[in-house]
Order: C-alpha cells, then sequence, then structure tokens
C-alpha cells in the first residue's frame, strides 16, 4: 500500500514538473547581428592632364604651312635672311644658356662673331636691303618687329633647355667652322633648330587631345538652358516655361 502511494505521488510530480516544463515559454534564439555592408566602390580618377615643359594651357600651336611643318620666323625666307636668323639664335643661345654645362656655347658665339665678321655684315645689309625694299623708308619698325619675334621663338621658356642641348653640339661644331661655309651651314643647322619647336608642338597637340578626353570622362558640365521668352497676350495667362538641364563636356 505504501510503495503503491509513493508511486503516485512520484508519479504527481512528474506530470507537475512536466506541466510547468510545458508551461513555461521557451527562450527565443538570439538573432545574429546583419553583416557588415560592402565597402564602398573606390573610383580612381587621374589627375587632368597637363601642358608639356610646363607650358601656358592657354598657348596656342602654330597653324601648318603647306609643307605641313609649323608657320613660324623661318617659313619661307631666303639664305641671307637664313644666316642672319642663325647668327640670331646663337644669340639667344648665349644670352640665355649660362649654365656651366652650357658654357661652351658663349665662347663658341664669341669666335663666330669674329671669324665671320665680314658674312654677318653681308647678310645683315640684305636683310636690310629686303625690308626696304617691301616697306620703303619706313623699313626699320617692321624689321624690328619681325626680329623681335626672331628672338622670342627661339627663347621660348618651355623648350630653352632643349635649345641650350642643341647650341651647346652647334657651337662645338662651328669652332670649326669657315667662312665659306657658313651660309650652308646656317641651313642646315637652322631646321634641326626648329625640330626642338615642332616636338613640342607634337606634345602640346597630344596634351590638348589627353585633356579633352578627361574631361569628357571626368568632368563633364552641367549648365541650364535659359526659358525663352514669353510675350504676355491679354487676357491670357501663360504657364510658367519648364527649365532644360544639358549636360555636356567641355570643349578645352
Amino acid at each position: 500500500m505504501g510503495s503503491q502511494f509513493h508511486k503516485i505521488i512520484f508519479g504527481m510530480a512528474v506530470l507537475l514538473a512536466a506541466t510547468e516544463l510545458a508551461a513555461k515559454p521557451k527562450k527565443q534564439p538570439v538573432p545574429l547581428p546583419p553583416p557588415p555592408p560592402p565597402p564602398p566602390v573606390v573610383v580612381y580618377i587621374p589627375p587632368r592632364p597637363t601642358p608639356p615643359l610646363g607650358a601656358s594651357p592657354l598657348f596656342k600651336v602654330p597653324l601648318q604651312g603647306t609643307d605641313g611643318k609649323r608657320l613660324s620666323v623661318n617659313s619661307n625666307i631666303g639664305p641671307l635672311q637664313t644666316v642672319w636668323n642663325f647668327r640670331s639664335a646663337y644669340n639667344v643661345a648665349a644670352l640665355d644658356c649660362q649654365s656651366s654645362e652650357h658654357n661652351e656655347v658663349l665662347v663658341g658665339y664669341k669666335r663666330f662673331l669674329k671669324v665671320h665678321k665680314v658674312a654677318l655684315l653681308k647678310a645683315n645689309r640684305a636683310v636690310d636691303a629686303d625690308f626696304r625694299k617691301r616697306y620703303g623708308g619706313a623699313y626699320i619698325r617692321p624689321r624690328e618687329a619681325y626680329m623681335t619675334q626672331v628672338y622670342n621663338y627661339y627663347a621660348f621658356p618651355p623648350t630653352l633647355h632643349n635649345f641650350c642641348d642643341a647650341a651647346l653640339l652647334m657651337a662645338r661644331e662651328s669652332m670649326t667652322l669657315k667662312p665659306a661655309g657658313l651660309t650652308a651651314y646656317a641651313a642646315r643647322y637652322l631646321p634641326q633648330f626648329d625640330m626642338i619647336f615642332e616636338n613640342f608642338y607634337h606634345s602640346y597637340d597630344q596634351y590638348r587631345a589627353d585633356a579633352a578626353a578627361w574631361d569628357a570622362k571626368y568632368a563633364p558640365v552641367t549648365f541650364q538652358v535659359a526659358p525663352p521668352v514669353i510675350v504676355p497676350v491679354a487676357g491670357v495667362i501663360p504657364s510658367p516655361p519648364a527649365t532644360t538641364t544639358t549636360t555636356a563636356a567641355p570643349g578645352r
């Protein structure tokens, strides 16, 4: 009897415990934290192209002549003007190529003036005569204006170092130049000087093309188109015009 009673009590206790366990709310699983956002997409924008050799972005490349070369102070000139322009180029080099690596230029120029004094005087007189023929008694001003362009052409800051390098080679060679060979020498060397500027103009054209491509890709310009002017009509209330927004690449 006692044993049976204990079994009943035990069964009731188990049932009660099971009932309490069933009545207890089940613990909800702890939610996992959301995954971190993806890293931002990094878009690399290269720097905008810059003019070669530190030139101004406003520089205008000279036009090309019928021979495909850029028009310059040396275009369509005669033999004696070529000699005089060569002397002018040598003069610019002697004045502006003052670094220690170019000191032979001044030495060569001094010898050049002494050895070729007669030929240079002849060239100078021929140039004067040519300008006098074209401009009459007022030839001094156009001649001086032209010669200023010649000096500025050779002294162009972005190409000056390259010009000095070329002038150094020319100066070394000119140390053995005889007076009879001056005209042919000037005709041979002047185009070599011009090639320095031709190369610069080519690189500047490439810069402009690269800059235009960069602007089109990375710097489109957004501007508003002005609305049309509406003339009011008596008795009619016009509706406000819409503003149009256009995006275009700048033509730099």
